[in-house]
């Protein structure tokens, strides 16, 4: 053997430093938004994707699944290749995307979550109203056999029963009638039947479509004044509760209140990998929400 060709056959080659899989996210988000990779193509394998990044197959499997997240990849079979989405699927998140009402924002980033296989959503809210009438699309769609998740993880904080809600609350105050006070108990019933729809609505899938599905309540000792929800780890949707002086009638009394309408409460979307803003914002809100779910909040029963 020739010593020289033996050297160099021995010597050893240059260790590439191994890339995250928000850097593979961005490279193949690139590749879309410039038109190297056009709607309804096909994307290389996963095996293909990860030696071509220097990554394991998770990496890979983790970036496709935030550019799904953000709608720029279609829903497949799975196993299959990932197929680029046609623009009119494509929803931006981040910075490029504008804030809209709940009505308008949550019900398709909540169909797009369940396009995962396994799916998972944390909310902090005041009710769950805006939540349980998004989930009527990914319904919607499992039922149309359209999707079909395996597994679907639903958490929820909600105030706690006891508690002096600073809202909706009278503007006088709460009077003497502590457990009569229509305001408070009209919020809580509200509460109990929009929590126990969402629940057995996502329950039913068990029977109905066999998905695995686990849903949870705990309740909070305050009144959140935003509202926030975490889909697949990848996306927060954040809003604030702004809060209006209005007239209602209970029952033969008209009361002066204050109250904020969840519903049409503006939505900010925030997406892992779409830059460290929005990568962070993700992050710490997931860490927020685990840190209630897991120090002050209690069990919540949604029949008290």
């Amino acid at each position: 053997m020739d010593p020289e060709n033996g050297a160099a056959e021995g010597r050893k080659r240059p260790v590439r430093p191994q890339r995250s899989h928000r850097e593979v996210a961005e490279a193949l988000r690139d590749r879309i938004r410039t038109g190297e990779l056009r709607p309804g193509q096909r994307l290389p394998t996963q095996t293909r994707l990860a030696e071509e990044f220097g990554v394991e197959r998770g990496a890979v499997r983790q970036a496709l699944r935030i550019l799904r997240s953000e709608n720029f990849l279609a829903d497949v079979p799975r196993g299959g290749p990932a197929i680029v989405a046609l623009p009119a699927e494509r929803v931006p998140t981040g910075p490029g995307a504008p804030p809209q009402p709940t009505t308008v924002t949550l019900a398709p980033r909540i169909a797009a979550a369940f396009r995962a296989p396994h799916v998972e959503i944390d909310a902090l809210c005041l009710t769950s109203v805006s939540l349980t009438l998004a989930m009527s699309e990914p319904l919607r769609h499992i039922h149309a056999g359209r999707m079909k998740p395996a597994k679907v993880d639903v958490r929820v904080l909600l105030p706690g029963r006891n508690i002096d809600l600073a809202f909706p609350a009278p503007v006088d105050g709460r009077d003497d009638r502590g457990d009569d006070d229509p305001v408070h108990q009209r919020w809580l019933a509200q509460r109990n039947a929009q929590g126990q729809v969402l629940k057995h609505n996502l329950r039913a899938l068990r029977a109905t479509h066999g998905i695995e599905v686990n849903v949870s309540f705990r309740a909070l000792p305050f009144t959140p004044p935003v509202k926030l929800y975490l889909l697949n780890g990848v996306e927060a949707l954040f809003a604030y509760y702004t809060l209006k002086r209005r007239e209602e009638e209970f029952g033969n009394e008209q009361l002066e209140l204050y109250d904020a309408e969840g519903t049409r409460s503006t939505l900010f979307s925030f997406g892992l990998g779409a830059g460290l803003r929005d990568t962070t914002f993700v992050e710490q809100s997931h860490l927020w929400f685990n840190a209630l779910w897991e120090t002050i909040s209690s069990e919540l029963v949604l029949s008290d």
